[in-house]
Formats: structure tokens, C-alpha cells, sequence
């Protein structure tokens, strides 16, 4: 009888002691389809982050970012290093929760117009609101479009070259691009300029922000925290910081401004 109950236990003791291996016997980590033109630092952040956190973790490049969102969704323990527009939709689907965050000096940002010079981007917002073009699925595109023009911004673009593009070629009145990608080509369009919108284009989107879906253990987010803050190196950050959940707050609001509901949207 005593032996039975020791061996019972021992059992229950080793259960306890494994269970989160378990419960989590690997993740995924997913990036974004953008990411497919450097897949070797995908690669090497999942390296570090998961000998440094003793735990499998698998790179992926996801085709899409439904892809990402499906899998948070599913149930199947999985980390996702992504911008606000993705996160925003995981925060309120309640789906994941946001560990740490890239500072770079380019860690917020915002979306801002683009327009032919010498015209009134005030006046092109309230004449022509559905003439404006936007990146699908962004906080710098489509939301701030959106948000700008009560939802009815509709020329919907594959990324920001293309919306200025449309603004180029005249089927569209203005565009709205991340103001870090227009500061950097800026050069490029001398016939276009930026507006700032107000109440709209403000420097609040956080930017390559590392989630677990709720899959996953605390004890492992944990572990996966703390070895992304000894990794700021391959992250490309100056430093790597603890998410605080309330910078999320001002990327769902203009969802709310534009009509956009994270709980349906679907890219489509």
C-alpha cells in the first residue's frame, strides 16, 4: 500500500514538474510576408530566442497575415513579430498578448498624405474622400485613410509604392503612406508632398512588437521575454522593451474612426 501511494507521488510530482513541456513541445514563431527578402534574420532571432528560453521554437514566413491570424485563433502555441495593424487585431480578438518591443528610434510611427503640389490636402480630403488611396492592412494606410475620411477612403493598394503610384497616375486624388517610407523616399516624388492630418497623423502606431498567442504558458512567455531582451542585436534594436499594452490604444482607435471592425476584417 505504501508503495503504491509513493508511486503515485512520484507520478503526480512528475506531471507537475513537466507539464508546461507538455502542454508546449514547440512554437512558431511568424513573421510576415514581407519578411521573405531576409529570412536568415528571421532565422537567427528564433535561434537565439530559443537557446535562450529552452524552448523549440520553428522560424516561418507567413503568406499572408490571416495566416498568422488563423493560427493565433487555433489554438496551436505561437509567437508572431509584427506591426500594430496585426496586433491591434490580435489585442481585440484577445487572442495573444505582446511581450517585448524593437526601439530603434522608429518604434512609433504614423500615416501621413501625399499630394500633387501646389493643391489643398484639406480640401481633396473633404471633396473627394473615397479618392484616396491606401495600403491594405496597415496602420499607416488603410486605418489612417480611413479614419481620416469617416471609412469611405477606397482605393485599396498592395503596399505604399503603389499608392503613391495611383496618386501618380491620377486614379487617385491623394494617398497615405508610414511617414518613416516617405521620409526615406521622399526624393523620388518631386511632384507630390506630405500632409500631416490632424488628430490623425500622430507618431503612435507601435512598430515590430513580439506576441504569444494565449496558448502559450506564462512561465514561457516569460522565458521568451526575457531572451528577446538579451537579444536586441539580431532584433536590429537599440533596445528591446517591454510591450505596455495601452500603446496599442491609439491604432485601434483610428480602426474606430475608419468603420474598420478587428473583429471581422479579413483583407479581402
Amino acid at each position: 500500500m505504501k508503495k503504491g501511494i509513493l508511486s503515485l507521488a512520484v507520478t503526480i510530482l512528475f506531471f507537475t514538474q513537466v507539464s508546461p513541456s507538455f502542454a508546449v513541445e514547440s512554437l512558431t514563431c511568424w513573421f510576415p510576408p514581407g519578411w521573405k527578402s531576409k529570412p536568415g534574420q528571421a532565422q537567427n532571432i528564433v535561434k537565439a530566442l530559443s537557446e535562450k528560453s529552452e524552448t523549440t521554437i520553428n522560424p516561418r514566413i507567413a503568406k499572408s497575415y490571416p495566416e498568422i491570424l488563423r493560427a493565433f485563433a487555433s489554438g496551436k502555441p505561437s509567437l508572431v513579430y509584427v506591426g500594430s495593424f496585426v496586433q491591434t487585431i490580435i489585442h481585440a480578438r484577445d487572442i495573444g498578448a505582446p511581450l517585448v518591443q524593437n526601439i530603434n528610434g522608429k518604434e512609433f510611427y504614423s500615416g501621413v498624405l501625399i499630394y500633387p503640389k501646389g493643391q489643398d490636402p484639406a480640401a481633396i480630403l473633404n471633396n473627394f474622400p473615397e479618392k484616396i488611396a491606401f495600403a491594405a492592412g496597415a496602420s499607416s494606410g488603410e486605418s489612417t485613410a480611413k479614419a481620416a475620411t469617416n471609412g469611405k477612403a477606397s482605393i485599396k493598394t498592395p503596399n505604399h509604392v503603389a499608392s503613391v503610384g495611383a496618386v501618380k497616375s491620377g486614379r487617385a486624388k491623394a494617398g497615405v503612406v508610414k511617414n518613416w517610407w516617405w521620409e526615406a523616399n521622399n526624393g523620388r516624388y518631386p511632384g507630390l508632398e506630405m500632409y500631416a492630418i490632424p488628430g490623425i497623423s500622430e507618431q503612435k502606431n507601435p512598430d515590430n512588437v513580439l506576441t504569444a498567442s494565449k496558448s502559450v504558458p506564462a512561465d514561457v512567455q516569460k522565458k521568451i521575454t526575457d531572451a528577446a531582451l538579451q537579444s536586441k542585436a539580431l532584433f536590429g534594436a537599440t533596445e528591446m522593451v517591454p510591450f505596455d499594452t495601452h500603446n496599442i490604444e491609439f491604432s485601434l482607435d483610428l480602426m474606430e474612426k475608419g468603420k474598420i471592425d478587428p473583429m471581422t476584417y479579413n483583407w479581402n
